[in-house]
């Protein structure tokens, strides 16, 4: 096969792998108690111990040279300052092109630090690092200052700091030659032929790069270079099996930016082809060929993939032995999915490599479970399970002929066990029929005094290839591993650690977890909504179910007299609801949560079916509702209750709280359950009665709110639904003389005719809660890293078919990366799928839904026409003809400048500005635009990042990381100008608008005199 054209027919892809697994989220201490009596007697922790001791030793009298990790991590330990500089640096400076941000930059993280402190003088390498402190607080007096304070350095401090910049460039280079084993595939050969003669056992996989695809073009290329690399690998391999000799790994994010389980028919039709050319290259070759490990929401389909690979091998190459699988014992379904491995190898009649390794990612894993209110974590909570699933992993492992495994650690106990475990299951000798793995620049030392041993198994070095720039993210997330404190790495360089604390066992009761539980992300006294993952297919296939079950009809429209009529009746009912207790009124609030908690399917489902949701924000919405209802609840309770005040002796002095009368609760159609809820609950908990207007278009949600409301014990009188035109039935309740406040979401406009509406009125002066709009920006400056960028770009301006009040906008980007970032965007664009979210066969794939109604396409429609004419098209998202009527397809156009924004466009449409010079000047270009609501700010420049910040005059700023999605009671959402009057939704001051306020104070002494003073308290 001489090029990727040339492909074989994808083997079939089975649909679902989850039969095979148990559930990611189980009760961590049962399964470590699980694990614990599989191994128990099977391991002599003291013979490991024993093992092991001479390696730290050795390693600890020779330590290794300055820049090796052990020794970085030792003078500068990411925990501190210093190292966190070092490390950021090592990130971004190399891709910084032009010189005012890479100065910036450097003077940043620099001037956090204090290096002149590290001399540590009589250790090793003392010499070294007094050098290399000194010359960093040399260097640091030769940057500029902070770009708040205005200044320009002279000439001749510009020229030393531009000396500084290049020096600082040039120590990052030698330290990624450390950890890069060579920029292209023929260096990294020409290193790894070095380490060979070194050593007979050594072996090598080529990794040719860090990070996933975010475009097809981006696959094409990575895909590509794995092609040369086997082509390179095999004119220049040594013969034998395919153990023997070097291979590569390669990641199928990497040949595939959709490869997830949404997208099964991408990765089926686009990326297996792609990934068996590469099999059936390294097959001919005779090389071995790894399937790196993914995140844990593709463990599913990574189980899928390897199964029809293996059946294409098994076809095609049956005496071949290369074909292999990372797995990650951090998961906790590690074990499982080696059995499932095994199971796969046994089936095809092949023999599979198996590359154990702890796992990369782990506090990625943890936060989006916290973010995705899972009811636990798909990965371990303490790294001694962990360890402990390493362990149960590799007894199976070992146990099974089908397999060749390669145990990928650092830890010299874990080695120890491991040759333990292999000497009693007799695969000690001169061909072992397993290898160990440590990544190049990494772990050297421990592995080093191992190969000593006569008995040894083979070594492989896991070998990342690629120009620095590219690959120094990935050096970061090594040295955030290995230097944790928990790390072997990180306490071997210690020498305040024991050996026998350094080489403890695992094989010990579960460890308490100091880590809440996702749904204890708030603490007690609120919990997290439970959510959905989708990469589990027995969490997704009911809610997509749902979607064949009918949406029920819509309530009927009122009129402008049925309006008036709920109007008085709420006032009638708001006094009893007012006197109800405040406990009782939010136990009504955690009980409607309960419900909706327990309704996710139908509100989900309803949700598409209405409001054409895309299953990810479906789930993100009723999640929203659910939170809302138990943080105004927590909030109630906090801040509603009497408070007493201090004063005089004899008086007593109390604030109270109380329900206004009737609210008035407007709310849109992008968000018809959570805002629509938000709203609702917020001004019932305070003690009003509610009018309840939700949009036209997406009525069913808010009944069916309403709904399980009433079921949770909301007395049916407190609330009424009030449904029609906003012209009409929304003004009979503004112009009510019962309207006791307005609480309303929705577009500048409509605002600005409520404001004006509640002025005329002759009634008492009501407040008025408003968010609105925003032509919500994003400042990009050189020094971000593109992947991040494009992510958060593509997800702010296009989730929710870009109609958010949040979305992004405006995209200012530097012109030193404009090129780059709005090429990627493009390619992602491309990506996108458009589609009909309620589709109970294709709908949960679906990207972009349609806009909500013909009246918003007509208008999108018409201000994409004068974009097309105005500015310069960007990227354009194909999309089926079917869709023509109901889609807008995202599109993305440049602009001259700032200027040219017109008006808020609420649809999937992006405008990208290139800017230079001052970031100030930007910022105030987007304030004069005079809207507030939100921006986005990606910049590895902490000062500037607040800088920003604080010129800024928006509600909400988000730094790396896209800029929708508040969360309640974590960002609360509003803005001002143009964009809202606050005060926050799900911020600890919302409540406070729905009340009012009665200051009550008794003269306690009026009835003969002051007795408590007299009587001496």
């Amino acid at each position: 096969m001489n090029a990727l054209t040339d492909l074989p027919a994808p083997a079939a892809l089975a649909a679902t792998f989850s039969d095979r697994l148990p559930a990611p989220v189980r009760d961590e201490p049962q399964q470590v108690a699980r694990l614990l009596a599989e191994l128990h007697g099977r391991l002599d922790w003291a013979a490991v111990i024993a093992l092991g001791t001479p390696w730290v030793d050795a390693v600890r009298r020779h330590p290794a040279p300055f820049w090796a990790m052990e020794s970085l991590l030792r003078e500068y330990p990411i925990s501190s300052a210093e190292g966190l500089a070092l490390m950021r640096l090592a990130e971004a400076l190399l891709r910084v092109p032009d010189t005012e941000t890479a100065l910036a930059l450097t003077a940043d993280q620099l001037g956090r630090a204090d290096f002149a402190a590290h001399t540590h003088d009589g250790q090793e390498h003392a010499l070294m690092s007094h050098l290399a402190a000194q010359a960093i607080e040399l260097s640091k007096k030769m940057l500029p200052g902070d770009e708040a304070t205005g200044q320009r350095a002279g000439l001749l401090q510009r020229l030393g700091a531009k000396t500084v910049v290049a020096a600082t460039v040039r120590a990052i280079q030698l330290l990624g030659r450390q950890f890069v084993l060579g920029q292209n595939i023929g260096e990294a050969l020409d290193r790894a032929a070095a380490n060979h003669r070194e050593h007979r056992l050594l072996r090598h996989s080529f990794d040719m790069l860090g990070e996933g695809a975010r475009t097809d073009a981006d696959a094409q290329r990575y895909a590509g270079s794995y092609a040369d690399a086997i082509r390179a690998i095999a004119a220049r391999g040594r013969p034998g099996r395919p153990e023997d000799g070097d291979g590569i790994s390669i990641k199928l994010s990497a040949i595939d930016p959709r490869y997830e389980a949404a997208q099964f028919a991408t990765v089926q039709r686009r990326m297996m082809p792609r990934l068996l050319a590469l099999v059936d290259a390294a097959a001919s070759a005779n090389l071995n060929l790894t399937i790196d490990a993914e995140e844990t929401e593709r463990l599913e389909l990574s189980l899928a993939v390897l199964d029809a690979t293996a059946a294409h091998v098994a076809q095609r190459f049956p005496t071949w032995r290369g074909l292999g699988l990372a797995v990650q014992a951090y998961q906790t379904r590690a074990p499982e999915m080696v059995e499932a491995v095994i199971e796969i190898a046994r089936r095809h009649g092949l023999r599979l490599m198996v590359r154990l390794v702890k796992g990369a990612y782990w506090d990625g894993e943890i936060k989006r479970a916290q973010e995705m209110g899972l009811s636990g974590y798909p990965v371990w909570t303490d790294k001694r399970h962990t360890d402990l699933s390493y362990l149960a992993c590799a007894q199976r492992l070992l146990a099974a002929a089908e397999i060749y495994p390669q145990f990928a650690t650092h830890n010299a106990g874990t080695i120890a066990a491991i040759l333990e475990m292999a000497r009693a299951a007799g695969r000690i000798g001169a061909d072992p029929g397993f290898e160990l793995q440590r990544l190049h620049g990494m772990g050297e030392g421990i592995h080093r005094e191992v190969l000593k041993r006569t008995d040894a198994p083979p070594l492989r070095i896991y070998a990342p290839v690629g120009e620095h720039r590219d690959l120094l993210a990935y050096l970061v997330r090594r040295l955030l591993e290995n230097g944790a404190n928990s790390s072997f790495v990180h306490q071997l360089a210690d020498e305040a650690v024991s050996i026998p604390a350094l080489l403890a066992s695992p094989l010990r009761a579960a460890a308490p977890s100091t880590l809440p539980l996702p749904r204890r992300l708030y603490g007690e006294s609120r919990v997290n909504a439970l959510g959905v993952d989708p990469g589990v297919e027995r969490e997704r296939l009911p809610l997509l179910a749902r979607l064949a079950v009918p949406m029920p009809a819509a309530p009927t429209d009122d009129s402008a007299a049925s309006a008036a009529l709920a109007m008085d009746a709420l006032h009638r009912a708001q006094p009893a609801w007012n006197a109800v207790p405040l406990p009782e009124r939010c136990a009504v609030l955690r009980r409607a949560a309960n419900l909706m908690e327990r309704q996710m399917t139908e509100l989900v489902a309803l949700l598409a079916q209405e409001g054409r949701k895309t299953f990810g924000d479906g789930v993100a919405e009723v999640r929203e509702a659910i939170d809302f209802c138990r943080y105004y609840a927590e909030q109630a309770e906090a801040r509603l209750a009497p408070q007493a005040l201090p004063g005089p002796t004899g008086e007593k002095n109390e604030l109270r709280l109380h329900g206004r009368g009737v609210f008035v609760c407007i709310s849109p159609w992008n968000f018809p359950l959570a805002i629509f809820a938000g709203q609702v609950v917020a001004a019932l908990v305070a003690g009003n009665t509610v009018a309840a207007k939700p949009a036209e278009q997406t009525p069913r949600s808010a009944r069916r709110c309403v709904e399980l409301l009433i079921e949770a014990g909301l007395p049916a009188d407190a609330i009424r639904l009030v449904c029609g035109p906003g012209e009409t039935v929304g003004a009979a309740l503004v112009a009510h003389p019962r309207c006791a406040g307005v609480c309303f979401t929705g577009s500048t406009q409509v605002a600005k005719i409520i404001q004006r509406q509640l002025a005329m009125g002759n009634g008492p002066i009501v407040p008025l809660i408003a968010e609105t709009g925003g032509l919500n920006a994003m400042i990009v400056d050189s020094s971000a890293l593109p992947e991040q960028v494009v992510d958060a770009v593509v997800q702010s301006a296009f989730r929710s078919a870009g109609q958010r009040c949040s979305a992004l906008r405006l995209l200012l980007v530097h012109e030193g990366v404009a090129d780059k970032v709005t090429e990627m965007i493009a390619g992602a664009m491309a990506e996108l799928v458009c589609g009909d979210p309620a589709d109970a066969a294709s709908g949960w794939s679906v990207d972009v839904g349609p806009v909500i109604d013909a009246e918003a396409h007509a208008g999108l429609s018409a201000q994409v026409a004068r974009l097309e004419r105005e500015a310069r098209l960007v990227a354009r998202t194909a999309m089926d003809a079917r869709f023509s009527a109901t889609h807008i397809a995202p599109v993305a156009f440049e602009l001259k400048s700032v200027r040219e924004m017109k008006q808020e466009i609420f649809g999937p449409v992006l405008h990208i500005v290139r800017w230079s010079g001052p970031v100030d000047a930007v910022v105030d270009q987007v304030n004069a635009l005079g809207y507030g609501l939100t921006l986005g700010i990606h910049t590895r420049i902490d000062d500037r990042a607040h800088r920003i910040a604080e010129r800024a005059r928006v509600g909400n700023v988000y730094v790396n990381r896209n800029m929708i999605g508040a969360v309640v009671g974590v960002q609360p959402f509003g803005g001002e100008g143009l964009s809202g009057t606050g005060p926050k939704a799900g911020g600890p001051h919302y409540l406070y608008r729905f009340c009012g306020e009665q200051t009550l104070t008794v003269n306690t002494a009026a009835a003969g005199g002051n007795a408590a003073l007299l009587a001496g308290e």
